[in-house]
Formats: structure tokens, sequence, C-alpha cells
């Protein structure tokens, strides 16, 4: 992991982000030596979000799931 200062890091932003996306690499952004932030690749989700889940396509609810409950249907407290 590359440690850098808060002013090098100003300077250096375009060199250091470079290194991120090439190379993967960690940096860490320290003040008057001690670290307040890091700079690192972003992980990409495997798959979208908003696709269905394949592992869910037999599911089938027989209720609506946003209807609201009768005083009967809450738990007793």
């Amino acid at each position: 992991m590359l440690v850098v200062s808060t002013h090098e890091a100003k300077e250096r932003i375009s060199e250091l982000l470079q290194m991120v996306e090439e190379r993967g690499e960690r940096i860490r952004v320290c003040r008057n030596g001690r670290p307040v932030a890091e700079i690192g690749p972003v992980t990409v989700p495997a798959r979208d979000p908003l696709l269905p889940n394949p592992r869910l396509s037999g599911v089938v609810f027989h209720e609506d799931p946003v209807a609201p409950l009768a005083a009967d249907d809450w738990p007793n407290t």
C-alpha cells in the first residue's frame, strides 16, 4: 500500500488514480502523519442487482405483501 501526504495526493491525483485503475493499487492519504482516507479500486458487482435472481424464480406470493394487516394479525406484546 502506498502512503502519501495530503499535499502529495493533491499534486499527484491523476497519477495516483492511474495506479489504482491499472494495477489495483490502494493508496492511504495521511494528514500530519495520521491516516485520514484510502483510495482504492471500486468493486463492481458480478451481476446487475436489478435483474431478477434466478434462485427465486419458483417463489410465488399467495398474499399481497403490501396489504395492511388486520388488528388480529399483529403479535401480542
